[in-house]
Parts: structure tokens; sequence; C-alpha cells
């Protein structure tokens, strides 16, 4: 699992390589330490033992930042406040477990060696194809490459599907890994992306509010809970009142950081404008306005679209989308644009296979990307968010017609 292990005490030692890699090379002092580095500059990961020194541990990963930014750190600590971790983070340590918790030293370490490889193959901008370790982005270092797109999912009545929307298009724009893809729930009371996804969060979103005013990549990165490759998410607070502390301000910061990391940024809302929600807008490069085929939800649409109108936010930055599109429900394409008082931008049809795939934690665009769902998501990311298409789906009951109507209804 790992390949460095610094720890001076040699029965720490011999217990931490048993429990992590027998093979595991170790350390027993900074020469060492070095000396092992040296031989070998692309190691992904240096774990520091509880008998390492925290100033060693914090120097070394704040120097390797700049030597190898691929190389994660990881240091072990039972005692690990708010002070530590701070100090830890600021320093680009990537986790802190405890060493008397086999698992969590086991996951901390697995998560540093996937983000690793993930920074090991990403390509250097403006050289495809040559393999770099921190890809760099014009937000950074000024070199003028493009920012990542930051599209909000956002829908003023709960039940329109929006999660369901959300995390098929994260997938769909993470194309396989082929892009690099953070999922963020701002819903900070009552968020159901872990749940949609089946994951457990360790950290999310709250555990940024002690970042506030100095967040950097390394602090975010140690929020995120990766779902596939590609594709990372930043969670919701477990409990409602966790939220309490998260302001417009911290989702500013978290956003216009992670624009700088990402190729996409996928924020999944709550179903009223929010502090948070309107520094998510201020932000938004494009925004998908989520409606369904009864009468109440398309009200509630409309009047979204005369807030955002009043709010300044730019029309022709909205994909009004029509989620359950062709859903028996006696209304015709007139009576919806009648309503909305604009033609939807895109449709997503209704299926049962909806509910089916959230509640096995796989959306359609990862378990089945030739669903008519599927295709439908894939075919908006193209055309309203200029997304690259991904290799083209074996085909199968995607054969239909992904906006059929019948008998005159949506």
């Amino acid at each position: 699992m790992l390949t460095v292990l610094y720890e001076p005490r040699p029965a720490e030692a011999a217990r931490l390589a048993a429990l992590l890699d027998p093979a595991a090379r170790i350390a027993a002092d900074a020469h060492e330490l070095a000396a092992l580095l040296a031989a070998d500059p692309g190691e992904p990961l240096v774990v520091f033992g509880p008998g390492a020194g925290t100033d060693e541990a914090t120097a070394f990963a704040a120097g390797q930042r700049l030597r190898g930014p691929a190389t994660g750190v990881v240091l072990l600590r039972a005692d690990a406040g708010p002070a530590l971790l701070r100090e830890a983070l600021r320093a680009g340590i990537r986790e802190i477990a405890d060493p008397g918790d086999p698992q969590a030293v086991r996951q901390a370490c697995e998560r540093s060696l996937e983000l690793s490889r993930h920074l090991a193959a990403a390509p250097w901008p403006g050289a495809p194809g040559e393999q770099g370790t921190l890809p760099a982005t014009g937000a950074e270092d000024g070199s003028g490459g493009r920012p990542g797109r930051i599209v909000t999912v956002l829908a003023t009545k709960g039940g329109c599907g929006k999660t369901a929307i959300a995390t098929n298009l994260a997938v769909t724009l993470a194309a396989g890994g082929r892009h690099r893809v953070l999922l963020v729930d701002l819903d900070v009371e009552f968020g159901d992306v872990a749940i949609a996804l089946q994951l457990t969060p360790e950290r999310g979103l709250a555990d940024a509010v002690a970042m506030a005013d100095r967040l950097d990549e390394t602090g975010l990165r140690s929020l995120l809970t990766s779902y596939r490759p590609g594709l990372e998410t930043l969670l919701a607070p477990l409990r409602p009142t966790d939220g309490e502390q998260i302001d417009g301000a911290l989702v500013g910061e978290v956003l216009r950081l992670a624009r700088g990391m990402f190729d996409y940024v996928v924020v999944d809302t709550p179903p009223h404008f929010s502090d948070p929600v309107l520094a998510a807008l201020d932000l938004t490069d494009h925004l998908l306005v989520l409606s369904a085929p009864d009468v109440l939800t398309l009200k509630n649409t409309r009047i979204a679209l005369e807030t955002l109108d009043l709010l300044g936010q730019p029309a022709e930055r909205r994909v009004v989308t029509l989620n359950r599109s062709g859903s028996p429900v006696g209304l015709t394409p007139q009576d919806v644009e009648r309503v909305l008082k604009v033609p939807p931008h895109a449709h997503v049809p209704s299926s049962a296979d909806v509910p089916l795939s959230l509640n096995r934690g796989v959306p359609l665009a990862a378990g089945d990307p030739a669903h008519p769902v599927s295709r439908a998501v894939a075919d908006l990311a193209v055309r309203h968010l200029h997304a690259v298409p991904a290799q083209e789906p074996r085909r199968g009951r995607g054969r239909r017609g992904l906006l059929r109507r019948r008998d005159g209804r949506i």
C-alpha cells in the first residue's frame, strides 16, 4: 500500500509496516528519508509515524509541495486537535489518522495514493500526452489557461429530480476519468448527494468553516470524498444544524478555489435562494433551471426565472430543463411554454429506472450510458454546456428517440 514509512522507533515501525505493507521502506531519521526519496523522487506516499516530530512532517510536506506535489504525506497522530489540523493543512499534509485505528490509517493512505495516481496521470497544460505531476491552470499560474466551469443545478420546488440530474450530469462530464469534476452538495440542511451515491463522508463542506479565509488546494482536497475516477464530491453536513455556519463568503471561497482545480464544478442546490446559493450564482457559468411537468412546479420555475431576472443573472447562461418529459400528465408542450413563458431548452425523459438507480447508489449515466435518461443528459452537456462528448455508448434500448412525444403530450 505504501512506499516509505518514517518512524524512528523500530518496534513501532515494524508494527506499522506489518499493518500497511511488509515491504515498506523504513526511514529512522531525516537523513535516511532524504536518501530514499533521492533514489526515487517519484514516491507516491510518505507516512510519518507517531514517533516522528510534527515539525519535521510539516516542514517536509511544505517543501514537497514544490519538489514533487504528487507525493502525498500522511501524518499519524492520536491527539490531532484543531490547531494541529490547521497547521498540517497549511503545510500540505493530506491526511491525519490515529495510529491506534488500523482501518483509519489504511483508508487515509488509500485516499492519498488515489490522489497521487490522479496527479501523476494528469498532463501539463499545453503539452498533450506528456505526463506531469500537478496540472497548473490559468487561474493559478497566470498562463492564460482556461479555469474550470461552474454548472449550478437550480430548482425552487422539491421533488423535481434535481439531485438525480446533478449526479448524472457530474458522471457524464467526468467521462470515465477524462475530465476532473467536483460535485458540490450545497443543500446544507438536507443534502442528498451522499445518499444518492451511497457515500459515507468523513469530512465535507461543514469542515471548511474552520479554514475560512485561508482555504488552499490541499485543505479543500482533504474535505473531498471520491466517487469514481475523475469525480470527487464535497458533501453536505450530516446534521442540518452543522450547516448554519456555512455562508456565502465561504461558498464563494470554495468555488473560486475549486474552479482552478477541476474542469467542471457541478453544484446541487436547495429549493430556495439562500445566501450560499446566491454566492454560487455569482460565479456560475451555466445555470440549469430544472422543472417538471406539473402546474405547481412550472409555476415555481417561472417565479424562479423572474427572480433570476431581478438578480441580474444573464438569461443566456440559463438552460431551462424539463425533467420527466413524456410523463402522461395531460400537459402539452404548449401548456408548458405558456406557464414558463419560455420554451425549455432541454428535455430529460421520465423513467422508473431513475429512482431505482438512486436506491442502488449508481446513477444511470454510470450504470447504463445507453439509457434514454443518460443519453438526454449527455446531449444536454454537449449542446448547452459545450462539453466534449464521451465515447458513444453501446446501443440498446437507448435507440429510441430521447424526446419522443406521444398523443400531443410532453
